[in-house]
């Protein structure tokens, strides 16, 4: 068994029940991490790295592992914490943060097996930039909904600016750019149903 050295952290709790999820997630369907790495576009070291929880990964890597499991993020990062309780207290809310980004998401309304809808906040720092080469699920419903800030948000090649208070409603369908274009964080929740 290895065990951290004096001063060193182990792996995030979180990132320890993702990555071995997404080992669970592989050997379902019997594939190979070679055969991962190419219906995903990354790299075998990658994927092996964010199993073994060596690494955080981001929210563009999890965004093509949710494609081709056929899942939402929030379905996802569900999956590893406890089952969750009807009622979701502010405190409680898991909170997920891909620091390379510096986007940070908290789960307001976690997913269920009964329900389609989920609500999401998002927080980017300003000159945040994260771009996601598909959807997880073809034609999902998005509400994007900003609080606080300003977002260009593209989807089908067409770039929408956002200020506060403005909603976007689509269907995802391809790939989705999320920037933050001022010089203050932007807040905004977005809410997701499947189709």
């Amino acid at each position: 068994m290895k065990h951290a050295a004096a001063g060193e952290a182990g792996p995030d709790p979180v990132d320890a029940r993702l990555g071995t999820r997404l080992t669970e997630l592989r050997t379902e369907r019997g594939w190979s991490l070679g055969e991962l790495a190419a219906r995903t576009g990354v790299s075998k070291s990658t994927l092996s790295r964010a199993e073994r929880a060596e690494t955080s990964p981001t929210a563009a890597l999890l965004n093509r592992l949710c494609a081709v499991y056929g899942r939402t993020m929030s379905q996802l990062l569900s999956e590893v914490e406890t089952e969750p309780p009807l009622l979701v207290r502010t405190a409680e809310q898991p909170v997920w943060e891909d620091r390379a980004s510096g986007f940070v998401r908290r789960s307001v309304s976690p997913p269920h097996s009964g329900l389609r809808g989920e609500l999401v906040e998002g927080r980017l720092a300003p000159g945040s930039d994260i771009a996601y080469d598909r959807p997880p699920v073809p034609g999902l419903e998005q509400h994007i909904w900003v609080l606080e800030g300003a977002l260009a948000m593209t989807a089908q090649d067409v770039e929408h600016h956002l200020d506060a208070g403005d909603c976007l409603r689509l269907r995802v369908r391809g790939a989705t750019r999320f920037r933050c274009v001022g010089d203050e964080p932007v807040r905004y929740v977005l809410a997701v149903v499947l189709p």
